[in-house]
């Protein structure tokens, strides 16, 4: 098995890329070691010191370090632990991924709902490129609330993306779209 590694926008993460499905749909992302409890896969990247969060992908996995650990002192566990996995035969997660976006009840249902198009058509697939995901969280009184997870949470470039990418996409295509702010899960 050969892994291959990418930089991302943020210094912080990393993108492995194992040459096979990480997961089948949707994302998975675990911003601690508390939250990995259903997947193995996580839970063995976990184990290597200095490793903040872990994020899935189709086919890729982005691990965030810990400030004032090097690349260089923890990639190789890091890459040991994917391998492991893989050749351990476990299951990846044990259950379903989580949906992406939230739902929405309420009499803004047309423009969430186009709100997401554009976000699974324009941005989540430009995103997943550099190893995170954006996901809808919200929509109140013009303002969109929007997910940050793997590479994009705590990305020094993530507020320009957010406010001089995505705003300005949203609120060309949907007049109602006044500003974009990111939440914290």
């Amino acid at each position: 098995m050969f892994i291959q590694t990418e930089a991302t926008p943020n210094p912080a993460t990393l993108k492995f890329l194992p040459g096979q499905t990480v997961l089948e749909a949707g994302t998975a992302d675990f911003p601690s070691a508390d939250t990995a409890g259903k997947s193995p896969l996580a839970s063995r990247v976990f184990g290597v010191d200095g490793v903040a969060g872990v994020f899935f992908g189709t086919d890729f996995v982005t691990v965030t370090k810990v400030e004032g650990v090097e690349w260089d002192h923890i990639k190789p566990a890091i890459l040991g632990a994917i391998m492991e996995h893989y050749q351990s035969g476990q299951p990846v997660m044990e259950g379903e991924a989580q949906a992406a976006h939230a739902e929405h009840d309420g009499p803004d249902g047309e423009i969430v709902h186009q709100i997401k198009e554009l976000l699974d058509t324009r941005v989540r697939p430009a995103v997943a490129q550099d190893g995170g995901d954006i996901t809808f969280h919200g929509f109140d009184r013009g303002v969109v609330y929007l997910h940050m997870q793997g590479a994009c949470a705590g990305c020094p470039s993530s507020t320009l993306t957010l406010k001089m990418g995505i705003e300005n996409l949203l609120r060309h295509y949907i007049p109602e779209v006044v500003e974009v702010r990111p939440v914290a899960v």
